[in-house]
């Protein structure tokens, strides 16, 4: 009955991680609907081009390396289907966590759940630098940024690993449940700095828009703060 029991929660467990990542990975969906409104039409088709590559591009690097980096193990996911034991070590596992410990999934699903916010990631910087960047060159970065930069900042928070091996984020009291730092502000760090590199968007708004832009957006944030 035990066992039947720990089956039961290993299935929901694993389902609850793949419904909450397709969940996630719609916003992709979102985010290319909100760019593609706020480009020139002239520019539509490449932002929509930008959104699903960028989304291949981080699957692919995830699963080559962003994974084994951030949380341990062999490139391109070698042996994270389980083998022949998988039954069995998951039961071992459940019965060795117990109702009220961790909870036992499929490492399978936890990459699925993963890599949708490594291009959440990304998908905020395509958004920042739209119609200022070209194709192939944002494709490089998209995999710096998927391959390297985030597993390796994400290997130092969710990961628990050192910070090159000096001190550790965890012990010092650092936490993110949801991804606030991890996922949006590492995406919203690499937008900055490639809109400062890129400048402005040459024809989109005239001196008085920017100056309207800049004093709504200091509005907003003095707003946030207080």
């Amino acid at each position: 009955m035990e066992s039947q029991i720990f089956e039961l929660q290993y299935a929901l467990d694993t389902f609850y991680f793949l419904i909450c990542g397709a969940l996630v990975m719609w916003m992709a969906a979102g985010f290319t609907m909100l760019e593609a409104g706020l480009v020139r039409s002239k520019n539509t088709v490449e932002i929509l081009t930008k959104n699903v590559a960028l989304f291949a591009t981080a699957s692919i690097m995830y699963m080559v390396c962003g994974y084994a980096i951030m949380y341990g193990g062999d490139l391109f996911l070698s042996g994270i289907a389980g083998g022949d034991t998988l039954v069995e070590d998951a039961l071992a596992a459940s019965a060795e966590n117990g109702f009220g410990g961790d909870s036992v999934y499929s490492a399978a699903s936890d990459f699925f759940f993963q890599v949708v916010f490594v291009a959440t990631c990304m998908s905020i910087v395509s958004g920042a630098v739209a119609e200022r960047m070209k194709l192939w060159s944002f494709l490089l970065f998209a995999v710096v940024m998927t391959g390297v930069i985030y597993p390796l900042e994400g290997s130092w928070t969710w990961g628990g690993n050192d910070v090159f091996g000096l001190f550790n984020l965890g012990d010092m009291g650092f936490s993110d449940f949801a991804g606030s730092g991890i996922v949006h502000m590492a995406g919203a760090a690499a937008a900055l700095a490639g809109v400062l590199l890129l400048g402005s968007r040459k024809g989109k708004y005239d001196l008085t828009a920017r100056y309207v832009l800049s004093l709504v957006l200091t509005y907003h944030w003095l707003h946030s703060v207080h």
